[in-house]
């Protein structure tokens, strides 16, 4: 069993940055690849980033490529520099099971998300 709980999130600025965090527990978070996905109002949940479980390679959309990191070491964390108002979404952390990193279907465990709001 693996629990993830985010936090990070917030009201933002266009152009300003943000670091989301993922802490997570359970005997195999440390062997788990990891993503974050987000989900805007309206929208369907789509994938942003991830990193394999000895973070030696990040897979990344190409809408944020260039602008977020992620990174692992106690937590998995997301810096998002260069905000722009359409990645406001709810922000979710989730472990990887089995499949290509990029879809959902592929994450067997969902923290409970964490609001990032970008103004114009």
């Amino acid at each position: 069993q693996v629990q993830l709980v985010e936090s990070g999130g917030g009201l933002v600025q266009a152009g300003g940055s943000l670091r989301l965090s993922c802490a997570a527990s359970g005997r195999t978070f440390s062997t788990s690849a990891m993503g974050w996905f987000r989900q805007a109002p309206g929208k369907e949940r789509e994938f942003v980033a991830a990193i394999t479980w000895a973070g030696d390679s990040t897979y990344y959309a190409g809408s944020v490529k260039g602008r977020f990191t992620i990174s692992r070491d106690n937590t998995v964390d997301l810096q998002m520099n260069s905000l722009k108002p359409e990645d406001t979404a709810v922000y979710y952390c989730a472990a990887h099971t089995s499949g290509s990193f990029n879809s959902g279907r592929s994450y067997g465990y969902w923290g409970q998300g964490t609001q990032v709001t970008v103004s114009s």
